[in-house]
């Protein structure tokens, strides 16, 4: 048989022809770069990836121990969070099952995925939480736009896009892609109105479209018709004489849609009041949207428009709650939250240590919820009220802003406050004591959630151990599980050099919680390093020890924090104690 490559023409020769047309049509200013003149990403170097097959095959994350997780970036939600951890979890822990035991798998017929639906207003945090999770699995995640979709009408091609746009965010690793997240946002624009035709036809035929990949199906990477496609496989043909076939199985694909779903609560309260009509009914109270799509039936999805066999697709559904004007300022108190960092990382960007007021959040969070667009309204309003200090303080003399309410409420006259330098003393206690409150928030807050972070990143915190995640948080623009990890890396500093001064000088030292606390308060204050604190100890220690080990044989010490304080008292007192007795 002849093979349909024997006629097939050089991929030089494509790729010249396609550079002499588009030099005709663009002048030169667009050129053909082929497969194998673009820079080839070297797969085995260390490091490469930023996933990993090995971890994902051994998940084992329990539903709690990831709605800990989320608690740390998320505020309310509870019930979203309970779901979505429960059902993420146990689908990946059901895949490691089954790749532990594959004997198992035999014995189910089909696949029934939890593909999720969630419903909420716009800014409660749909996309924030799927992404965390994906971030906290370790596994490639894509999202898509359900209106890119039926603007193009086009009904299959974009849809595998996202399969194969999930094997690019896994650095073409087609096995760790088949364990990926795809999420679909504004999937409500692809609900068909009923009796309608034109537009609302494509929508349909996008839900049909996403029937396959939501359940199992083999999405073929190379895109047909596509010259780059056909120019690599060209390029792997002549190379190795064979024909390459890549495809993706969605089997494994977890799908997660979501929408505001507006109009969706008014289609469940004339449900309600129409089941509830009758001889001595009372009147249905006003309810609001959020307990009324937690009423959600089938029915309801169907009359707003979707097709049976696509909400058969999706079996679990959250409703995630509007957010108050309390909650989105405890958005902005949270530690890891990205808006107020992002605003810590633009100042410092020239050198000015920015700290925000909780005075300052609070009216924040009040302009923010007049906005009506939930958590999305906390960066305009932000943006909004400090653009004038972020294009002015730069090319001044000024590294310390403090973020208050008349800074917001009265920026022109904040502003001349501060460029005047009349006031210098003031910002600078002002600073001081936002600093303080911060530091003691921060603290409180790792105190609260200690049995958490400890079994995140296995350390023991203590209450001085809290205080010293509060420092370094302050100090850094950081999330506050990174700061938490260095304290554990500078305690682990201290433990190595407890064994470095023995195998150097053949001292047993060991110290002391509160010692060991006081040398990462040097590191992280002073910004002391590991061999400058042991030459110290070396200078203060080594020769008072070493005779109190010639006279009484004794080589294990233990050092304090006073004792680093004042070691000649302490060697003093050690010395009368073992050789005098």
């Amino acid at each position: 048989m002849t093979s349909i490559y024997e006629n097939t023409p050089d991929p030089q020769k494509i790729e010249k022809e396609l550079g002499e047309f588009l030099n005709k049509k663009f002048g030169g200013k667009v050129k053909v770069l082929s497969p194998s003149m673009l820079p080839q990403e070297d797969k085995t170097a260390a490091g490469a990836g930023k996933f990993n097959t090995k971890k994902v095959l051994g998940f084992n994350l329990t539903p709690w121990e990831l709605i800990s997780y989320l608690d740390q970036y998320v505020v309310r939600q509870k019930q979203a969070k309970s779901i979505l951890a429960t059902k993420i979890c146990t689908h990946f822990n059901r895949i490691r099952h089954l790749n532990e035991h594959p004997d198992s798998s035999g014995s189910i017929t089909g696949n029934i995925k939890a593909n999720i639906l969630m419903l909420g207003p716009t800014g409660v945090g749909k996309t924030y939480l799927v992404k965390l999770i994906a971030k906290k699995i370790g596994v490639p995640f894509v999202k898509g736009d359900a209106t890119k979709f039926s603007e193009t009408g086009y009904v299959g091609g974009d849809v595998e896009d996202l399969i194969r746009d999930l094997v690019k965010e896994a650095d073409d690793d087609i096995e760790l892609a088949q364990y990926g997240i795809v999420y679909i946002d504004e999937i409500d624009k692809i609900a068909a109105t009923p009796n309608l035709h034109g537009a609302d036809v494509s929508r349909a035929g996008v839900q049909r479209a996403l029937l396959k990949p939501m359940e199992e199906t083999e999405v073929n990477l190379k895109v047909p018709h596509d010259p780059v496609s056909m120019m690599q496989e060209l390029d792997s043909f002549q190379k190795t004489g064979k024909r390459s076939k890549k495809s993706v199985n969605t089997a494994n694909i977890l799908f997660i849609v979501s929408g505001a779903f507006s109009g969706l609560s008014e289609i469940v309260q004339k449900r309600i009041t129409r089941q509830s009509i009758g001889f001595g009914a009372s009147l249905p109270r006003e309810t609001p949207d959020n307990e009324l799509l937690g009423k959600l039936k089938t029915e309801d999805l169907l009359k707003f428009g979707f097709e049976s066999e696509f909400i058969g697709r999706l079996p679990v559904r959250s409703v995630l709650d509007p957010l108050t004007q309390a909650d989105l300022f405890a958005i902005l108190r949270m530690p890891n939250n990205p808006v107020i960092l992002g605003k810590r990382l633009d100042f410092a960007a020239y050198g000015i240590e920015a700290v925000f007021t909780e005075a300052a959040l609070e009216e924040f969070a009040a302009l923010a919820f007049k906005e009506n667009t939930g958590a999305r309204g906390l960066v305009s309003v932000i943006e909004d009220a400090l653009i004038p200090f972020e294009e002015a303080l730069p090319s001044t003399g000024i590294h310390r802003f403090t973020i208050t309410p008349e800074v917001i409420c009265a920026p022109e006259k904040s502003l001349g406050k501060l460029l005047s330098g009349n006031h210098e003393e003031t910002f600078a206690l002002l600073h001081d004591e936002a600093l303080k409150q911060t530091k003691a928030f921060i603290q409180k807050y790792v105190v609260k959630n200690k049995d958490n972070l400890n079994r995140a990143h296995g350390m023991e915190l203590s209450s001085r151990t809290s205080e010293l995640v509060a420092e370094y948080f302050c100090r850094h623009i950081t999330e506050l599980g990174t700061a938490v990890e260095k304290i554990k890396t500078h305690y682990d500093s201290v433990k190595q050099m407890e064994l470095d001064f023995f195998k150097q000088h053949e001292l047993n030292l060991v110290f002391e919680e509160d010692a060991i606390d006081f040398i990462m308060e040097q590191f992280i204050i002073h910004g002391v390093t590991s061999q400058e604190i042991m030459d110290k100890i070396y200078d203060d220690f080594y020769d008072g020890l070493s005779l109190i080990c010639q006279k009484s044989e004794k080589n294990r010490f233990y050092i304090s924090r006073q004792a680093l304080l004042e070691h000649e008292t302490f060697l003093e007192n050690l010395i009368k104690k073992e050789i005098s007795s």
